[in-house]
This record gives C-alpha cells, sequence and structure tokens, in this order.
C-alpha cells in the first residue's frame, strides 16, 4: 500500500497524474490532491503520504519552497515540471526523479517503479534534498554539486573534483581528485548526458573525461593523459569529436 500526493496549481495536471495513477499503478492505493504549497504542507502533516508528484513551478511559493519548509521529509518526491533546463539540472545532479510536462503515462509508471526498488536510507534522503536545495540557491549551474548514492553512502563533489569516469559493464567508476574511486550504479551513458555541456569529453566507450584535467596528448594522438597521473585511450571513432573539443584542428 502506497499513499500518494500530486501538489500542482493546475486542477488538469493534477487530475491527469490522478487517472493514471488510478489507471495503471495499483500499488498506489490512495491519493490525494493539493493546489498550492500551503495545503501541500498541510496535508503532509495529515495524511503522511509515502510519494508526493510535486510541481516545480507554482505561483506565490515554488516546489523547491515547500521542500525548504519540510526540515525532514519522510516521503519520496517525483517532480514534475514544463521545460526547465536550470531545474532539471539541479534536480538531476542532487539524483532525484523528474517528469516532464505532459506526463506521459509510461514514464511515471517507470518513475514509480524507481521509487519502489529504492534503497536509500531516511539519512540518504535528507541529505539529497539538502543538496538540491543548495543547488537551486546557486546562479551558475558550474556551482552544482553531484550527488551520487551507493551502497556505502551518497557521494557529494564539484564538477572539478571529478577527473575521468570509466564505464564497467551497467556501472560507472569515479575516479576523483584526491579521493578513492567509486562505483555507481547507473550506466556512463546515464552520466554523460548529466554532464553534457560542462566540458566533458567522451574519448572513448568506456571513458569520459573532464576537459579540465587533460595534461597532454600522445604524439601519436591516440591516449590523453591527465592531472592524477592516468591515461585513457583516444578511440578511433572518437578522435574527430575529441580533437574539435580540444581546437587540435
Amino acid at each position: 500500500m502506497i499513499k500518494a500526493l500530486i501538489i500542482d496549481d493546475e486542477q488538469k495536471a493534477r487530475s491527469i497524474i490522478q487517472h493514471y495513477i488510478t489507471n495503471f499503478i495499483p500499488q498506489i492505493t490512495e491519493i490525494k490532491q493539493a493546489s498550492s504549497v500551503e495545503d501541500g504542507l498541510a496535508a503532509v502533516s495529515d495524511y503522511q503520504p509515502d510519494i508526493v508528484f510535486l510541481d516545480v513551478e507554482m505561483p506565490f511559493k515554488n516546489g523547491f519552497d515547500f521542500l525548504s519548509e519540510i526540515k525532514n521529509p519522510a516521503f519520496d518526491v517525483i517532480f514534475t515540471t514544463a521545460y526547465n533546463e536550470y531545474a532539471i539540472q539541479a534536480i538531476r545532479f542532487s539524483a532525484l526523479d523528474y517528469l516532464l510536462k505532459p506526463v506521459d503515462p509510461d514514464e511515471l509508471v517507470a518513475a514509480v517503479d524507481r521509487y519502489i526498488n529504492k534503497k536509500e536510507s531516511e539519512d540518504q534522503k535528507r541529505e539529497l534534498y539538502k543538496n538540491l536545495k543548495n543547488n537551486i540557491e546557486k546562479k551558475d549551474p558550474k556551482d552544482f554539486r553531484i550527488a551520487v548514492p551507493t551502497s556505502n553512502g551518497v557521494h557529494f563533489f564539484s564538477i572539478d573534483e571529478v577527473i575521468r569516469l570509466e564505464a564497467d559493464t551497467s556501472y560507472t567508476l569515479f575516479h576523483l581528485v584526491n579521493k578513492k574511486p567509486f562505483m555507481a550504479s547507473k550506466t556512463l551513458k546515464h552520466f554523460d548526458e548529466m554532464l553534457e555541456g560542462f566540458d566533458f569529453i567522451r574519448t572513448h566507450k568506456s571513458h569520459l573525461v573532464n576537459a579540465r584535467h587533460i595534461k597532454t596528448i600522445s604524439s601519436d594522438h591516440d591516449t590523453i593523459f591527465l592531472s592524477d597521473g592516468s591515461n585513457v585511450e583516444i578511440s578511433r571513432r572518437k578522435k574527430e569529436e575529441v580533437f574539435q573539443h580540444l581546437k587540435l584542428k
């Protein structure tokens, strides 16, 4: 039994989500709606939902204001938003889930499945929401902190601390400045998409490199040497892309 709360100032948006839940997600057995942050806060106190579908952009107070007013959220949040690149980046960097409006029923089902399969502790949830609040307060996405949950806890770090990422089947190994490498249970493709626009280069199907940490390139243009003393291969398929990014041609 899962209890859901839908917070959105648009009646139509709330009705659509409730309709999809009722018809496609039998695991959610109770649903309530709120049309504002204030109504949502009151509903959380009385209703105690397990999951909140939270609209990012609402008048007077928005979805992030809602989270700021809850000190220790005992529920999970799935954000709903019209395309807002800044908000989406902040949410993704904080390892939280979101749905783009208009909400697609298959994506909604997938998001709830991810919620059901999550194994984060209450402490980890609080850390992730706190990181989101900090990211939203930043004026430049380059100042966001990345949150990556693992079985050993949540790792937090800045973009500049990432030297490179390395694919390991469906996992990704993070190599950071002055820290031990750690494994994340997401694919390299996931992080490649998340870090697009932040000066990262896919040098090989198994390697994503932070251009800020590139020291030199071998004379045969097959290898990149990085600030931590490591090196990665430049595949033939990626050479042109790497050269263009580094303005070598």
